[in-house]
């Protein structure tokens, strides 16, 4: 079952006085348990689409199908996590991680139990009482992502959540993010702009074009599971990556 479809979207913004088309038709779809990332060059629509995902704007034309029963909102749905962190600075690492959840009535410390035990997981064990300033770039966006899959929803939204990150930083990142989604397996429709990144994280690749965005290549990514860092050198992973790189030189 989907647990995101998207039939022909397509948008475009006024800009100074001027169209212009940032999404071209797009179709795809994103089933339960599922992790499928979007690739593409920046600027071309990726977070746009996300946005439109979510509900927090309107495509021109059109579908955007949420959930498995019909009448479902991306609210009840989906948990966006975006390429900021966007911790809350005078709250703590356990009450920014529980935010979701006390926004929507479930009793604070019921949750913050809850939540507590789950920190080492998260690789935030000893740090439940830090603020955001102290914590380094890697263990916000544990927080933070703590906090997304918190949310307890059936899709996870991460646009591009280890962009800003070191490259040495980012690579632990990844195989952490795959060892917490084996563990909770909510859909996750992953943004970046990095080849390896999305091969070595995803089910299924979307490639998008330069705006106006449309779908060049949808690639089922032929690796096993778990996956660790010694794939990237494989001759199934580089013939894997060869057929992205050829599809984005026809851009």
């Amino acid at each position: 079952m989907s647990a995101i479809q998207l039939k022909n979207i397509t948008k475009s913004f006024n800009l100074d006085q001027e169209n212009l088309p940032v999404l071209n038709g797009l179709s795809l779809y994103v089933n339960n348990r599922e992790f499928v990332s979007l690739l593409g060059p920046s600027g071309c629509g990726k977070s746009t689409l996300f946005n439109i995902i979510c509900g927090l704007i309107n495509p021109d034309r059109g579908e955007v199908i949420v959930g498995e029963k019909e009448g479902m909102k991306a609210k009840d749905v989906v948990s966006y996590m975006p390429q900021k962190d966007l911790l809350l600075p005078w709250r703590t690492v356990l009450e920014n991680v529980i935010l979701a959840r006390e926004v929507a009535g479930e009793n604070k410390e019921t949750v913050k139990k809850e939540a507590a035990h789950l920190l080492p997981l998260f690789g935030l064990e000893g740090f439940q009482n830090s603020f955001p300033a102290e914590l380094s770039g890697g263990m916000r966006q544990r927080a933070a992502l703590m906090r997304t899959m918190l949310a307890q929803k059936e899709v996870l939204l991460l646009d591009e959540p280890f962009g800003a990150l070191d490259a040495i930083t980012r690579t632990r990142m990844q195989r952490w993010l795959l060892d917490v989604w084996n563990k909770f397996r909510q859909a996750v429709f992953f943004v970046t702009h990095d080849i390896d990144e999305a091969l070595f994280l995803s089910d299924r690749v979307y490639v998008l074009t330069p705006r106006p965005a449309r779908i060049s290549l949808e690639l089922k990514v032929e690796l096993p599971r778990p996956r660790r860092a010694g794939i990237l050198t494989t001759s199934d992973f580089l013939q894997q990556k060869r057929k992205v790189m050829h599809v984005l030189a026809m851009e």
